[in-house]
């Protein structure tokens, strides 16, 4: 199981080495355009098929690939130290077990990340550690997996990464934390209706609303458009499956139907490349 963890990830880096990545800059001026035609593509965790998820080398790949935007999940340790993790526990994604916000950094450095239940010799990273790494090369959407968000924001600006991080969280308390800082940082707040939408807009004046198919309609849209913001929508579960087994044409009229034009997935080499044939992304 190692050598064919090892033997696709060395497959992957020599399919993408061809690839020219956009400039952020270029990134960031379409993300910032809700007028533009371009779909941007959100990788979740960064990209992980055969990659720990949240991890050095599956950001290193998105960058590679010439993703838009990598999703990644910030905690906290006991030493104020922000960390890469998304579950409560890292039972899942390490060879530990435990609450890392339960746990100092260096008592989290003792395990390893695993794919697939194997373990690889990546260790948890820093949020310090990947913010270098996107600097100047792809936008990051932070979700706020805490409420320890004064040691976040220290990093961001010890790191000068403002201008390519956006916060998520479905806690407006937590955005209104980090609006109050600065104005300047950009924000997608989760909205679950038509009107939570709206009140988000109005609360926040933020750059995109992550939205769900449950409200997904032109109304929705069209205000979120109108109001100078993105709409993010989410390939994950269902609509990946459908992109893995070649139903692409499916997959992208539900995705696409109402004008969602930033969309997360699992899969975003061939949602780039599906987007690209369709002159939906640059």
């Amino acid at each position: 199981m190692k050598k064919q963890v090892l033997a696709l990830a060395v497959i992957a880096c020599a399919l993408s080495a061809s690839i020219t990545p956009r400039k952020v800059k270029d990134i960031k001026k379409d993300f910032l355009n809700s007028a533009s035609p371009t779909v941007l593509v959100a990788s979740h965790r960064a990209v992980h098929h055969i990659l720990p998820e949240n991890s050095i080398p599956a950001v290193e790949e998105a960058i590679r690939l010439g993703i838009d935007i990598i999703e990644i999940d910030v905690k906290v340790t006991t030493d104020g130290v922000p960390v890469l993790m998304h579950d409560g526990k890292i039972n899942r994604t390490t060879n530990g077990q435990g609450n890392p916000e339960e746990m100092s950094f260096a008592q989290l450095q003792q395990y390893n990340l695993v794919v697939k239940g194997e373990k690889t010799p990546h260790k948890i990273p820093t949020l310090e550690q990947i913010l270098r790494l996107a600097k100047g090369k792809i936008l990051v959407d932070l979700d706020l997996k805490t409420d320890r968000l004064g040691p976040v924001m220290d990093i961001v600006k010890k790191t000068g990464t403002e201008d390519i991080v956006f916060f998520f969280d479905s806690d407006y308390n937590s955005l209104k934390y980090v609006d109050n800082i600065s104005k300047n940082y950009m924000l997608m707040p989760r909205a679950h209706s038509l009107a939570m939408a709206d009140s988000a807009l109005t609360l926040f004046k933020p750059e995109v609303v992550h939205i769900d198919f449950s409200f997904y309609t032109p109304e929705v849209t069209q205000l979120i458009k109108k109001r100078g913001a993105r709409i993010w929508i989410n390939a994950l579960g269902k609509i990946d499956v459908l992109l893995r087994n070649g139903q692409h044409e499916e997959a992208l009229q539900q995705l696409l139907q109402h004008g969602a034009n930033v969309i997360q997935t699992d899969e975003p080499e061939l949602l780039m490349k599906l987007l690209k044939e369709k002159k939906l992304h640059i």
